[in-house]
């Protein structure tokens, strides 16, 4: 088993800072890539960033200028630091891992259970 633990989520103002942390555990043999989706009410579940194992990002254009996604690759965490906050930011975010359980498994994604963050006033 996989298992995927966030933590940092929280109410925050507009214009405040917050940051997610997701730490990995369980049976990995090798991680792609790990990152952040997040979803509001009644809205599908979107990317928000993304890091390689090598080190490579992708943001939402949303999120650009505005969210920082880094990694520590010897501790399986991701971060995810969110300044500039606005309303439109809140949603449960999900940390997601894409690897392997063993190095003849095929690629999968796993995912946390969830933080909430809500952006208001």
């Amino acid at each position: 088993q996989v298992q995927l633990v966030e933590s940092g989520g929280g109410l925050v103002q507009p214009g405040g800072s917050l940051r997610l942390s997701c730490a990995a555990s369980g049976s990995i043999s090798s991680i792609n890539a790990m990152g952040w989706h997040h979803q509001s009410p009644g809205k599908q579940r979107e990317l928000v960033a993304a890091i390689t194992t090598g080190g490579s990002t992708n943001y939402a254009d949303s999120v650009k200028g505005r969210f920082t996604i880094d990694r520590d690759n010897a501790k399986n965490t991701v971060y995810l630091q969110m300044n500039s906050l606005k309303p439109e930011d809140t949603a449960v975010y999900y940390c997601n891992l894409q690897g392997r359980r063993t190095s003849w498994a095929p690629v999968m994604d796993y995912w946390g259970k969830g933080t909430l963050v809500t952006v208001s006033s």
